[in-house]
């Protein structure tokens, strides 16, 4: 092998596939990354046998040939690349000989022999989203998946498709998201739609995957990602990257009845005034449940939020805002609560509530009109009084 790429190419390749490889494994084969030399461009390739990743980039290939170095190794040594256009390499005995303007280096390797195989795709691609509303959809989920994996269906998001829009949820038992994302014609493979909805809705993709595959969209937001599904696993397709990954075997939890259809009360809020009001009544919040009060005066238009502590002292912060419907005082996890303020992506927020037992929500606001946008909604449990 003997090629010559530019160094912001490469530099993007080894971004993309360093963080697939294992940390620990009992293979030394997959702590490594694939190089690939073949007419008119590099492959690198990783996997961990649960995720698979393949970039490919344009390189002037003198002699074809394939090795696989250490990704951490190859990885720290892209990071302090500075200087020089170009990179060339070139396959030696026992690894790869690389030169970047001053810089060279001789990195052992092992044969590409021993590197496991990753899975190709055998059918059209079902979906063709916008990397960009992907992203925004994917960060909002991840805040509510489930760490703990006593329950293996729940730290993933639950995909549910339909020809006319798209749901998004992920929930750990104490909160719940949802978004929507409305697809038409052009977002979709009908064929192949079609005969995924002829088995099955739904999918659970791995939390694992979507935050390998948000570091792919990270810098190509413009750029519209191929998703193909096939028989435990799921496919997604830039021009140049491929990231295949196992989905999670289960039946996620039918999770629609958590949501209330209806609310007593709704509070429109200023995002920032409210997101201050809770962060100065977390420093006062006791336990590990960090428990703060949100009292609803709906007559005189205030909201008091709350938090005391014996360790501590205590704290309050009048707010005024628009108040529809009766007063109420709602225990919340600071944390929970902020977590979803947080992902509120318009400057005013609904806050919507039942009872001090029951759901409450947050979502977006249209900041022209004023109406509640019904594609986010944040789920989150109070804490029983």
């Amino acid at each position: 092998m003997k090629i010559i790429c530019t160094k912001e190419n490469f530099k993007k390749a080894i971004y993309k596939t360093e963080r697939v490889v294992a940390r620990q494994n009992t293979l030394p084969i997959l702590n490594n990354i694939l190089f690939e030399a073949e007419k008119g461009f590099l492959r690198l390739s990783a996997t961990n046998l649960e995720i698979g990743v393949n970039v490919k980039i344009g390189a002037k290939v003198e002699k074809e040939g394939k090795i696989t170095i250490p990704a951490k190794l190859i990885g720290n040594f892209s990071t302090n690349l500075t200087n020089g256009e170009n990179i060339s390499m070139e396959m030696m005995e026992s690894g790869l000989k690389i030169k970047c303007g001053s810089i060279k280096a001789s990195i052992k390797g092992m044969s590409a022999s021993e590197f496991p195989l990753i899975p190709k795709k055998n059918s059209e691609y079902v979906l063709n989203i916008n990397g960009g509303e992907l992203k925004n959809i994917l960060l909002k989920g991840m805040i509510s998946v489930a760490i703990n994996e006593a329950r293996q269906e729940l730290t993933g998001i639950n995909l549910i498709l339909s020809q006319n829009e798209l749901l998004f949820a992920s929930t750990d038992s104490f909160r719940l998201t949802e978004s929507k994302l409305k697809i038409d014609e052009k977002d979709f493979n009908k064929d192949a739609l079609e005969a995924f909805l002829g088995k099955r809705d739904n999918i659970i993709i791995p939390s694992a995957t979507i935050v390998e595959l948000m570091r792919i969209i990270s810098n190509e937001e413009d750029v519209d990602i191929k998703i193909t599904i096939e028989e435990g696993q799921i496919f997604f397709e830039t021009e140049d990257t491929m990231l295949v990954s196992r989905l999670i075997n289960g039946k996620y939890p039918e999770y629609k009845h958590i949501m209330p259809k209806e609310y007593k009360t709704r509070i429109v809020l200023d995002k920032n005034i409210f997101q201050n009001a809770i962060k100065m009544a977390s420093v006062f919040a006791s336990g590990k449940s960090n428990e703060i009060s949100i009292k609803i005066d709906a007559e005189a238009k205030k909201i008091f939020v709350s938090a005391k502590s014996a360790e501590t002292g205590e704290n309050s912060t009048e707010l005024k805002f628009d108040i529809v419907g009766p007063s109420q005082e709602v225990i919340f996890n600071s944390r929970y609560l902020l977590d979803g303020i947080n992902s509120i992506a318009t400057s005013k927020v609904a806050l919507l509530l039942n009872s001090e037992s029951t759901p409450a929500a947050l979502k977006e606001i249209n900041e022209q009109t004023g109406e509640v946008l019904p594609d986010f909604t944040y789920i989150v449990m109070p804490i029983k009084n």
